[in-house]
This record gives structure tokens, sequence and C-alpha cells, in this order.
């Protein structure tokens, strides 16, 4: 029988003859093959450098605003060398007492917990109708919701506060806590009716066909689950709330000024005649303030447990 020899294909590894065996020649490694996608060479994205520059002076400036503010409120009054001559601590006792910081403080304190907790007993209900029930114009009363959060709070600002100085509630602590739930309520609103949706309801029918009652559905089944997203909403409405501005300045007054509009009126008194470190003892006393709510709000709740509860609620 002849023997036919056939030409090896174009695709088939050489081979290299070792005695009588031959052993197949390993390819040629390919460095573009082995690459991993998405993996490039930060020298052939310039925009990546552009937006590490970018991130780098934001933070520059940051620091350094609050680096000036800080040397400020303890140095004595300097103007042609980097550095005071003198550090002092008695900006800080003279505004205290000047402008009533303690009583200041307690206003603020009071105003925030209190519009934090009227807003979650307002939203978190309110969130939970519009999560799981269906009625007619419901996309017209969500958007109802989102316009205080949208727009500028001054333009609702004045209607609102003519509105109260109508009913005489003007400069009063009251109304300092009913102005700020207007942009406060639907704020909860948007951040947990998308909680809520995430939530199986197959859950909740369990515990309705056990014979539970819609009040222990919500109170021992959901609030549970609902924990992270209250607190996290809670959070945000409290550093809204102490920053909140515009609607606090329309109706507060004398002995009902929170600390961001004491801040503004020791800025403007008298044409701006209060010595400059006085502010700026307050304006680091209102960050300080800040600062320590946010690092006690967020020794209680992890930004990632927020995630890790909804995927599991979506799980169920």
């Amino acid at each position: 029988m002849q023997n036919v020899e056939s030409a090896p294909h174009e695709d088939a590894p050489t081979t290299t003859e070792v005695g009588p065996l031959t052993a197949p020649t390993p390819p040629a490694p390919n460095p573009a093959a082995d690459r991993i996608p998405g993996d490039r060479a930060l020298s052939a994205q310039p925009s990546t450098w552009v937006a590490w520059a970018g991130i780098a002076a934001f933070l520059i400036f940051l620091l350094g605003i609050l680096i000036s503010v800080v040397i400020d409120s303890f140095g004595t009054a300097w103007f042609a060398k980097w550095l005071p001559e003198e550090f002092t601590a008695g900006w800080y006792s003279e505004a205290w007492s000047r402008f009533e910081l303690g009583h200041v403080i307690l206003v603020t304190l009071v105003v925030a917990i209190s519009v934090v907790a009227l807003s979650i007993l307002i939203g978190v209900p309110a969130s939970y109708t519009l999560a799981r029930r269906q009625f007619p114009f419901k996309k017209a009363v969500t958007a109802l919701f989102l316009l205080p959060v949208i727009i500028p709070p001054i333009t609702f600002g004045i209607p609102l506060a003519t509105v109260m100085y109508n009913f005489g509630l003007g400069r009063t602590v009251l109304a300092v806590i009913l102005v700020n739930l207007v942009p406060s309520v639907p704020f909860v609103i948007i951040t947990m009716t998308p909680f809520i949706e995430q939530i199986n309801p197959a859950i909740e029918n369990a515990a309705r066909m056990s014979g539970a009652r819609m009040r222990h559905v919500f109170v021992r089944i959901l609030g549970p689950i609902l924990v992270p997203g209250i607190l996290a909403a809670a959070i945000l409405v409290l550093v809204r709330t102490v920053g909140m501005f515009e609607l606090t300045y329309l109706v507060s007054g004398p002995g009902t000024d929170t600390l961001v509009v004491s801040i503004f009126r020791a800025m403007t008194s008298a044409g701006g005649s209060e010595p400059r470190p006085l502010v700026s003892a307050m304006a680091f006393l209102y960050t300080a303030m800040m600062l320590i709510t946010l690092i006690i709000a967020l020794r209680f709740v992890n930004p990632t447990q927020l995630v890790a509860r909804v995927s599991a609620g979506d799980d169920d």
C-alpha cells in the first residue's frame, strides 16, 4: 500500500525531533492576549492624570481654607506674614459670651433633632405607601415631593415665611422647625422609597397570612430591615438641617437663630465691624460641630451596610 505524506496544516504547532519522539513547540507569548480587558497604561490616558490633578487641586484648596480659618481663629491680627506672631484662645471665649453660643448651639440641636424625628415619622409611612400602593396620580404626587428638593429654598421660603408671620409664628423655634420640615420630609421619602421597593413583599404577605396586623408587620418585621435606610436618611437630614441657612434665616430671630445664621449675623452686623478672628472662631465651632456629628453618625451606620441589607432583602 502506497504511503502518501500530507502537507502539515498551517495552524498546527511545529514539532522538533527529540530522538525517536517529537515534542510540540510552545507558542510564542502574546502580551496583548495576556492583558486584562480594560487594563490600560496610565500613560495612554491623559484624562486620568487630568482627573487626579483636579481632585488634588480641590483637596489642596479645601484644606487651605480650613487651615487658614483655624489659624485665624487662634491668632492675633496678622497681615504681612504667613503666620500670626502670637496665638490665643481668647476669640473663642469672646465669641461664646458675645453671641451666646451656648444658647445658639442648644437651639441648633433642638431644631435638628426635632426635624429629623418628625421627618422620619412622616416620611417612612409615606414612602411605604408610595412603594407598595397603586393609586391615581401617583406619579404626580411623587413629582410634587421632588419640588422642595430640586428648587432653590428661597423660592418657596419667602411665601412660607409670610404664612408663618401671618399666623404669629415668626421668630419662634416652632417656625424654624416647620420650615425645615418642608424640604426634609420629601428628602426622606425620596431616599426611603427605592429602599422599600427592593424588599420582597412576600415577607409582609407571609406575616399577614399568619395573622399579624399591619402595625406589627411594620414594627417587628419591616422595622429591623429598614433600620439602615432610616439611619442613612436621618444622617442626611441632620446635616442638611444644621446647614440650612435660607429657610431658617427668614423665620428666625434673636433667641431662635441656629449656628449658621448666627455666623451670618456676626459677619454682617454693623457693616461687618466684628473682628475677623471672632467670626473665624464661630466658623470653626460650626465645622467642628458638623464633623463630630458625622463621626458619631458613621460610628453607628456603615454605608456598606445599607447596600448589604437591600441585597439581603431582595434575595429573600
